[in-house]
């Protein structure tokens, strides 16, 4: 897909991965509408601010409606609660397969249909290297994250004869806010994983893998889960 001229949509695009995608897209040349759920708190120049919020599928609705011209869509906004499956908080457990697998969803819902009407275009979802390997403290996120991995590769099937693509960008911890406790030196740079992603866009790749362990992970998925 040529970012030249494109019309994407970014949700999660006030901080984080999200506001260097916004960031590098507007770069590329792309229109871009930043989404957040305050989308005042969206402060690129160049972008379009706009309201989505995961927890709501009017705002989504209504996000789709306003952004009527897209033709990407970047599934980037989620959240991570530490919440471990059977020791954790189970309320944490369902908030983040609510907003990191259903959020997805409903917003792939809703934008299918405007991206094929534009002639088609390609939808990338931001996963993690903990879509494969599960970790039991924060176990609440990678059953989400595994979930959204199988959406990923479930909606591609399904889009594909409507003329989107979709990606899926697997990264282990970023410098960003939601990492924080992760020590600085096992943390890659958001700006390269965005512009890795852009690229993997523009390829027409269907997976992404942006650093070393994440790719070290997937090559040992065929092997058997280590004991306890």
């Amino acid at each position: 897909m040529n970012l030249d001229n494109a019309v994407a949509v970014v949700t999660g695009a006030n901080r984080g991965l999200g506001r260097h995608l916004a960031a590098q897209l507007v770069e590329r040349g792309a229109k871009v509408y930043a989404t957040a759920r305050r989308p005042e708190s969206v402060d690129l120049p160049g972008t379009v601010p706009l309201r989505l919020d995961l927890s709501d599928e009017e705002s989504v609705r209504e996000a789709a409606r306003l952004a009527s011209d897209a033709t990407l869509l970047v599934n980037n906004a989620g959240i991570l609660t530490g919440a471990a499956l059977v020791g954790g908080d189970l309320d944490a457990v369902h908030e983040e397969m609510r907003i990191n697998f259903f959020g997805p969803l409903a917003v792939t819902r809703a934008f299918a249909p405007v991206i094929e009407g534009n002639g088609g275009g390609a939808v990338l979802n931001v996963l993690s290297v903990l879509s494969w390997l599960h970790p039991a403290r924060v176990g609440a996120y990678s059953a989400a994250k595994a979930a959204a991995w199988a959406l990923t590769d479930a909606v591609r099937e399904e889009l594909a004869p409507r003329g989107i693509g979709v990606s899926a960008l697997h990264v282990g911890y970023m410098d960003t806010d939601m990492a924080d406790a992760i020590p600085a030196d096992q943390k890659v740079d958001p700006a390269e994983v965005a512009a890795q992603a852009l690229d993997g866009i523009e390829r027409g790749l269907t997976e992404i893998l942006a650093d070393d362990v994440t790719r070290h992970v997937k090559r040992g998925l065929a092997g058997t889960p280590a004991a306890a």
